[in-house]
């Protein structure tokens, strides 16, 4: 069943959302874009939501009747409104016909993710270095949770924060794992090191295989780089160990999603091997 639109009436020429504008210098994450994205904004709980807007004759699905139910739940204002009308403030090519205004997402210092937000096991961190591509960030953000990350960890300049882009991408992994905004890789490499996390490097010229490196036990970073240039050289000295994913195909590389849902999969598989 979709939503129920007797009760909720359709917003006006000139409605428009609540939620707080974005802010550059922030991490993002205000405006979500996508059915998933926003189902799982709603079911987290983890953060005010000011308002959501679908569009008028959406298909009845059943995650649009989850979304409606939900925000029932939460006297989460929703409002019909024309797809012209959603197309003025969508950020996104297919919103699926639903946007969420919410509040930003908060982020946590280097030191909470490596320590007090860390799991039993020790942290379980994922390093971006200048990823500027939306997709390929919330790819990886989704990846990173489904592997049982415990944080993300995105420079604060020349790289991309969460856009509705990538909440959309990530399919709501956004509200479940932790970030920190960092001033530089390289100076939060040191401050890993400092706080004994090993910092693995991912590096299709590295000598090493990412499989064949201990893996499962204490706090691990995995560090990506950037499309097409991989990781700067300051932060790649700064790695403890680099790696590289071994291909067996024709084509030389894969890219910083793929490549970093490979490798967070062989950290969740040793660390499930330790027990």
């Amino acid at each position: 069943m979709g939503p129920g639109r007797g009760s909720r009436p359709p917003a006006g020429r000139d409605a428009k959302p609540t939620g707080p504008r974005a802010d550059v210098r922030g991490l993002g994450g205000e405006q979500v874009e996508g059915r998933q994205a926003v189902r799982e904004l709603l079911a987290a709980g983890l953060r005010p939501v000011r308002e959501i807007w679908l569009t008028e004759g959406s298909d009845p699905a059943a995650i649009l009747g989850e979304i409606d139910a939900l925000a029932r739940e939460q006297k989460v204002p929703v409002r019909l409104v024309s797809p012209r009308r959603l197309e003025s403030v969508q950020a996104t090519e297919t919103p699926q016909g639903v946007v969420a205004f919410a509040t930003p997402l908060e982020t946590r210092t280097l030191e909470e993710l490596a320590t007090q937000d860390a799991p039993e096991e020790g942290a379980f961190l994922v390093v971006l270095d200048g990823v500027t591509d939306p997709q390929n960030l919330g790819a990886v953000i989704r990846s990173a949770e489904c592997a049982g990350a415990s944080g993300i960890v995105l420079p604060r300049h020349r790289a991309a924060h969460v856009t509705p882009a990538v909440t959309k991408a990530a399919a709501g992994a956004v509200e479940y794992i932790r970030f920190a905004l960092v001033a530089g890789v390289p100076s939060a490499l040191q401050q890993l090191g400092e706080l004994a996390v090993t910092t693995v490097g991912l590096d299709e010229r590295a000598e090493k295989s990412i499989f064949d490196l201990e893996l499962g036990s204490g706090p691990i970073a995995l560090v990506l780089g950037a499309e097409g240039t991989g990781i700067a050289q300051l932060a790649r000295r700064r790695c403890d160990v680099l790696a590289h994913v071994p291909l067996t195909g024709k084509i030389p590389s894969l890219n910083v999603a793929a490549a970093g849902a490979v490798a967070c999969f062989e950290v969740a598989r040793q660390r499930a091997a330790h027990g």
